[in-house]
């Protein structure tokens, strides 16, 4: 289980970091899941996933700021660039973060 700490820790020193944030209950959650697994490892190989099971830490997903699942937020060099809740397909997170992260990471 990630702490706060950890999570913080990642943002700030891996250039690309996404949260995913689910719970057990949620049947959308892990269908969506290995799918955009599949797909960051594919185009974007310098990510750092943190999945994070809000039934587990109420408190973390409080902090940022979530309060539907599935959610995901994209952090680029330490600064949220992208947040999704619910309603998300696969193609469209990977064409919102393709182009930024691209050119980021040269």
């Amino acid at each position: 289980m990630q702490t706060f700490n950890d999570i913080e820790k990642s943002i700030q020193s891996r250039p690309a970091v996404m949260l995913y944030f689910s719970a057990p209950t949620c049947n959308v959650c892990h269908a969506l899941k290995p799918k955009l697994l599949e797909a960051f490892n594919e185009n974007f190989n310098s990510f750092e996933i943190v999945s994070i099971d809000i039934s587990e830490t109420p408190e973390i997903a409080s902090h940022y700021g979530v309060f539907a699942i599935p959610t995901l937020i994209v952090f680029l060099d330490g600064r949220e660039f992208l947040r999704k809740s619910r309603h998300m397909s696969v193609g469209e997170v990977v064409e919102a973060v393709r182009r930024p992260y691209e050119i980021m990471m040269g």
